[in-house]
C-alpha cells in the first residue's frame, strides 16, 4: 500500500541556511534510493541531497534560492509497499516540526498533496539540529552516510561561526558590523537584527568597543573607494561568484593576519622528468604529472622538517605538530579555486595519487567535491606550471603555516664543474608563516625539497 514519506537534508556538518542552487527533480518523477534530489552549495563545496528512499515525487518542499538546514524537509516521496527501498517502520525523531505540519502525525497518504503556502523559505532552527548525540535522528537503512572526516564550519572559518540568518548577515554588512562581536538573544544564541541595531547603539554610545580597535589591532584603514565607473566610458557589472566571494574573504584575512615571506628556490628535474615520461609510457591509462611527484616531495620535507606541517591554535601559544600528511592542492574552475584534499599522502604510490588526483580534480570543476574533501589538509601546493610564469608569492591557506607555489619549468645553461649543461629547472616559491617558521629553515626545507626531486632515490631514504 502506497504510503507518503519524508526526504529530509541529511547531516551537512553543522551548516544552518546552506542555499539551494538546484533541483535535480521535478513533482511526478520517480526516484531511487541515494538518487539526487537537490544541490546545495556550502562555502567552496556543493552536495546533493540524497532520496532516502525509492519511491514517486509528490510534492517538492523547496525551491532554487531557499536555504535549508540539517533535519529541513526536500520532497514528500510516494512510496509503494515495504520493498522498495522503505526504511524500517520505526519512526525517527523529526529535528524539529515544519510550519503547517503536525509533530509526531503521519501524513496521511494523498495522491496528491497540495503545497503549502509560504512566505519565506524552510529551514531548520539550528537549536534543533545540533541538539546532541541523544536526540539525534538515528541513520535508517539507506540514507546517506555521514562523511568519514567531520566538517565543520570552524574547520574553515577562524573561530566561532555566528549564527545568524542570510538577510541578518546583509544588515550588519550595510551597517559594517562584525557578527562575531555581537551576543545573540534568540534561541541557541540566533542574533537577530535587534541584537545587531542594539550593539551598534552601545558602540556609539561608547559602552562598548569593537575587538580589534579595543586591543589596538585594527587596520585603521581608509574606506573604500566609491567611484562611478560609468562616467568614464561603457562598463558591464558582473556579480563574483560564491566561491570566490568566501575565498577573497579567507584570502583576505590569511594576507592581513600572517605575517607572510617567500622562499625562492630552483630543482633540477630534467631526471624525474624523463622518468615520468618513461612511466607514462608503461601506464597509457593514467595520467602522470609532475604534480605527484612534488606531493611526494613535500610529505619526505614535510618529515624532515615538522614545524611545516603543523598550524597554531587559538590562542597563538601553542604549535600543534600533525602525524598525518594531507596535502591540499589548488585547482583551478570556472567559478575560482578550491583546495580539495588528497588524504594519506605517505601511504600512497605514484600511480595512486595520479589516479586520485585526476578524480578530485575533475570532481572539483564539476562542483561535485563534498565538505570532507575540503577539510584536514596539512600543507597546499598551487602549480601554474601549465600557464605560465617564473615565481610568485602564493598565500597561506589557514591554519596551515605553509604553501608551495610552482612556476613553468624551462631549460636552463647549469655549470657542473667543467662546462655548461643544459637542465631542465623548476621554479620553487614558498611561503610560510613567519610566527613559526625562521628564514634558516625555509631556505632548508627548498634545498631539501630540491634535493628530493633532483634525485628521486632520496624518497627510499
Amino acid at each position: 500500500m502506497a504510503e507518503i514519506r519524508e526526504a529530509r537534508v541529511p547531516d551537512i556538518g553543522g551548516y544552518s541556511d546552506v542555499p539551494v542552487i538546484e533541483l535535480l527533480v521535478a513533482v511526478g518523477d520517480t526516484v531511487a534510493r541515494d538518487q539526487g534530489l537537490a544541490t546545495l552549495e556550502s562555502d567552496k563545496a556543493t552536495m546533493e541531497v540524497p532520496a532516502p528512499f525509492a519511491g514517486v515525487i509528490r510534492e517538492l518542499k523547496i525551491k532554487v534560492g531557499d536555504t535549508v538546514s540539517e533535519g529541513a524537509v526536500v520532497a514528500l516521496i510516494e512510496v509503494a509497499g515495504e520493498g522498495v527501498g522503505a526504511p524500517a517502520k520505526t519512526e525517527p525523531a523529526a529535528p524539529a516540526p515544519m510550519p503547517g505540519h503536525k509533530s509526531g502525525a503521519k501524513p496521511e497518504p494523498e495522491p496528491e498533496p497540495k503545497p503549502e503556502p509560504r512566505s519565506e523559505p524552510r529551514s531548520e532552527p539550528k537549536a534543533e539540529a545540533a541538539a546532541g548525540p541523544a536526540q539525534a535522528r538515528p541513520a535508517a537503512a539507506g540514507e546517506a552516510r555521514t562523511p568519514p572526516v567531520a566538517f565543520g564550519a570552524e574547520s574553515i572559518l577562524p573561530g566561532e561561526v555566528p549564527y545568524a540568518s542570510p538577510a541578518v548577515r546583509v544588515f550588519a554588512r550595510e551597517l559594517g558590523v562584525d557578527l562575531s562581536q555581537v551576543r545573540g538573544s534568540g534561541r541557541g544564541g540566533r542574533i537577530g537584527k535587534e541584537d545587531v541595531q542594539a550593539y551598534v547603539k552601545s558602540v556609539m554610545s561608547g559602552a562598548a568597543r569593537p575587538a580589534a580597535a579595543a586591543g589596538g589591532g585594527g587596520l585603521d584603514l581608509l574606506p573604500w573607494p566609491k567611484v562611478d565607473f560609468a562616467r568614464f566610458g561603457e562598463i558591464e557589472t558582473r556579480p563574483l561568484s560564491r566561491i570566490k566571494k568566501i575565498s577573497g574573504a579567507n584570502l583576505a584575512r590569511n594576507w592581513a593576519m600572517i605575517p607572510h615571506v617567500t622562499q625562492h628556490d630552483e630543482a633540477d628535474i630534467t631526471e624525474m622528468e624523463a622518468f615520468r615520461k618513461r612511466l607514462g609510457e608503461e601506464n597509457k591509462d593514467t595520467k602522470i604529472t609532475p604534480l605527484v611527484f612534488l606531493i611526494k616531495a613535500a610529505v619526505a620535507a614535510l618529515r624532515k622538517f615538522p614545524q611545516f606541517n603543523a598550524s597554531l591554535d587559538e590562542s597563538g601559544e601553542n604549535l600543534v605538530l600533525k602525524k598525518y600528511f594531507h596535502i591540499g592542492i589548488a585547482v583551478d574552475t570556472p567559478d575560482g579555486l578550491v583546495v580539495p584534499v588528497i588524504r594519506d599522502c605517505d601511504r600512497k604510490g605514484l600511480l595512486e595519487l595520479s589516479t586520485e588526483l585526476g578524480e578530485i580534480s575533475k570532481k572539483a570543476r564539476e562542483k561535485k567535491l563534498g565538505p570532507a574533501e575540503m577539510s584536514g589538509g596539512c600543507f597546499s601546493i598551487s602549480s601554474l606550471g601549465g600557464i605560465g610564469g617564473t615565481a610568485f608569492t602564493p598565500i597561506v591557506n589557514a591554519p596551515e603555516v605553509a604553501i608551495l607555489g610552482v612556476s613553468r619549468s624551462s631549460m636552463k645553461p647549469v655549470w657542473n664543474g667543467k662546462e655548461f649543461v643544459p637542465r631542465l629547472m623548476l621554479p620553487l616559491s614558498l611561503s610560510y608563516d613567519h610566527r613559526v617558521i625562521d628564514g634558516a629553515d625555509a631556505a632548508r626545507f627548498t634545498s631539501y625539497l630540491a634535493q628530493v626531486l633532483g634525485d628521486l632515490r632520496r624518497l627510499l631514504l
